[in-house]
């Protein structure tokens, strides 16, 4: 009874973690298309690349070594949510005439402190279970999913309430952050570190397991791993403002994907969690490389079908099919190259390793990505006014993703040696 309140209280943890991310993340593009901002939709996601470059290891050096990881996890989502609701306030002031720099500036630092609170909620989590002799491998990932089920909760808010193109969706996140900071002080104590030497900050960046490009194979896993995480946050960026503007074509004003276009994106992460149970088949059945390669295919389809579908029918079966393969494009990726970082490095290095892996996909890879897609769709779309063009220039925008994924998918499957799945 006792450990299934602990999970209740963890389960919570969770379900606000992402709640707070799903406020924003899939609708943010639309807000600023609207606004007049579409051409710095990238820089709004790929700033969540550069500061994950740094901010979670800094934060992580203070839960280890200053303040309890819980109280650290508190401050952070303070900080973020004030910072937050700040920018959706101003954004409500300003009405149409917000301007890119304040708005951009009160978010970018927001998202400085949110970041980190990923890793720190999993610390958390971590700790309290392993102090209540629980079994980490078997009793998290129930309890994680519940943070796929907040980021979809607050997704179908923010679209039947109607602020998907609002500054609500902002002051909806900083609210559930605030909320979140309150409920951490209330989780189980972490430990800090009693060793007060000085701080190894090359090390704590994990700066140091840039040693494994040394190896070739490792080389190899690296570079693949920055360029498929050029492909992580494109559809996050550019799905939604993609689906709402067919509301200019008299044909698809009326369909449920423009009125509703949070909700059929949500399928993406519905698959998501979905797909996590599928992996350990897939893994004995097909090995790592395989895997991986699945989900290389898996984003050339994710945006092939954007570019081929539409809102109607039957176009948005494609929409669909879309947003069904995106669990495999996410999670094989993500969760096989987790696994091959564990098998390939030694025991000192993996933590290290495991944060390079997190370095080259959510920081480099994502940051890059996101830049160059704003870059593509910039030139391809938002110079069009008429909505027939328009939508050609969507059109050639997600075929040009799609073309890049298959390079990087044969690439990859010509380079990269076979993997077996080794048994632990």
């Amino acid at each position: 009874m006792k450990n299934r309140a602990l999970q209740i209280r963890l389960i919570v943890m969770n379900f606000l973690e992402f709640a707070v991310w799903g406020a924003y993340l899939t609708s943010m593009g639309t807000y600023l298309f609207k606004h007049g901002m579409g051409q710095h939709i990238g820089w709004f996601y790929s700033i969540q690349g550069v500061v994950s470059l740094f901010m979670p290891a800094l934060m992580g050096i203070v839960a280890d070594r200053w303040i309890q990881a819980q109280k650290t996890l508190s401050l952070c989502h303070m900080l973020a949510g004030v910072l937050m609701c700040a920018a959706g306030l101003y954004a409500f002031t300003a009405g149409d005439a917000v301007e890119f720099s304040t708005l951009f500036t009160l978010y970018s630092f927001s998202v400085a402190f949110f970041m980190p609170t990923i890793a720190l909620t999993n610390s958390v989590a971590f700790n309290a279970l392993v102090k209540a002799g629980m079994d980490t491998v078997k009793d998290f990932p129930p309890i994680r999913v519940f943070g796929t089920v907040g980021f979809i909760v607050t997704m179908w808010c923010i679209d039947l309430l109607g602020f998907q193109s609002t500054p609500w969706q902002f002051v909806v996140s900083g609210g559930l952050s605030i909320l979140l900071a309150v409920y951490s002080l209330t989780l189980p104590a972490c430990e800090i570190s009693k060793d007060k030497g000085d701080v190894d900050l090359v090390e704590a960046l994990g700066l140091k397991a840039f040693r494994l490009f040394k190896q070739k194979k490792m080389a190899l896993f690296f570079v693949f791993s920055m360029m498929l995480g050029m492909c992580l946050q494109v559809t996050n960026s550019y799905a939604n403002p993609f689906i709402t503007s067919f509301g200019a074509i008299e044909e698809f004003a009326d369909t449920f994907g423009v009125q509703h276009a949070n909700i059929l994106i949500s399928i993406s992460q519905i698959c998501e969690a979905l797909c996590i149970l599928a992996i350990p088949f897939f893994l004995k059945k097909f090995g790592i490389k395989n895997v991986m390669l699945m989900a290389m295919f898996a984003w050339v389809f994710r945006f092939g079908f954007f570019g081929a579908g539409n809102p109607g029918f039957p176009g948005v079966l494609l929409f669909i099919l879309s947003c069904i393969v995106y669990g495999f494009a996410f999670d094989f990726f993500n969760i096989s190259g987790a696994l091959y970082v564990d098998q390939e490095t030694e025991p000192a290095q993996r933590s290290s390793a495991q944060g390079l892996f997190m370095m080259m996909t959510n920081g480099l890879g994502a940051t890059i990505g996101t830049l160059a897609a704003q870059e593509v769709v910039n030139r391809l779309v938002f110079t069009q006014s008429e909505p027939m063009a328009v939508w050609a220039g969507w059109q050639q925008a997600w075929y040009i993703f799609a073309a890049f994924a298959l390079v990087v998918a044969i690439a990859f499957w010509i380079f990269f040696p076979k993997t077996p799945v080794k048994n632990s």
